[in-house]
């Protein structure tokens, strides 16, 4: 079951709102995925493509956790050109966060991913997905958050970033880095939904949220600490 109130409890709490005994119950249990605690250090992928000598576009979405915290992290990734918080993965068309929350549409939240194949790879996305983005060992949820529309996933819209992709879990899974089996379903993109307004760039606008402090900044800053090749500040 969606615990929707544990996030938005941060922010009533901000106003004043919410007691100490519900925000508490937020805080805890604390997020334990790569991107809270310290990032993963991951080798690069053995099947990548390489950066395009011109300008060139493509999308991928991925889900892993919140929306709020993925879009947060690859909004900082250089050469990626829009990050946008949506659903995907489900049965039900156009849905409402409240529908998704429920469980019962099979969508997942998550990050389309716009990215300039001249300046960042689509293995490189890979690599910061599973190192800062979030835990790929967690069943249907990351920390806090428990549901389906938690779960880790790569929707692609290639068959080359389908390869990739596959390519890349199962050289994860030999290197043993891990100490729990990736769960990450590597899936054909049907339809991606946007969220609404008030999701998108959610970190950014709400950092003092403490949800967002504790369980999203630290991935920025793991990407910076991890990536500084591929970090940019804005």
């Amino acid at each position: 079951m969606k615990r929707a109130w544990n996030r938005f409890a941060a922010v009533a709490s901000i106003a004043g709102v919410a007691t100490l005994g519900v925000v508490g119950t937020m805080l805890a249990p604390l997020h334990q995925t790569a991107g809270a605690a310290e990032p993963v250090t991951l080798p690069k992928p053995a099947f990548d493509a390489p950066h395009s000598s011109a300008k060139g576009e493509q999308t991928v979405v991925f889900a892993g956790g919140c929306f709020w915290g993925v879009q947060a992290v690859f909004k900082h990734v250089k050469g990626v050109k829009s990050a946008v918080s949506g659903y995907a993965g489900g049965t039900v068309a156009h849905p409402s966060y409240e529908e998704v929350s429920s469980g019962t549409t099979g969508h997942a939240e998550s990050v389309r991913v716009t990215y300039d194949t001249s300046q960042v790879s689509f293995g490189e996305l890979l690599r910061v997905f599973f190192s800062v983005v979030h835990d790929p060992t967690q069943l249907n949820r990351q920390g806090p958050d428990v549901g389906t529309q938690y779960r880790s996933a790569i929707f692609y819209t290639n068959d080359d970033q389908r390869d990739m992709a596959e390519s890349y879990i199962a050289q994860l899974r030999g290197s043993h880095l891990f100490d729990k089996p990736i769960v990450t379903k590597v899936q054909k993109l049907n339809a991606f939904y946007p969220a609404e307004d008030y999701h998108q760039d959610y970190a950014e606008k709400h950092p003092d949220n403490p949800y967002i402090a504790i369980n999203d900044l630290p991935k920025v800053a793991n990407l910076k600490k991890a990536f500084p090749d591929l970090y940019r500040a804005h």
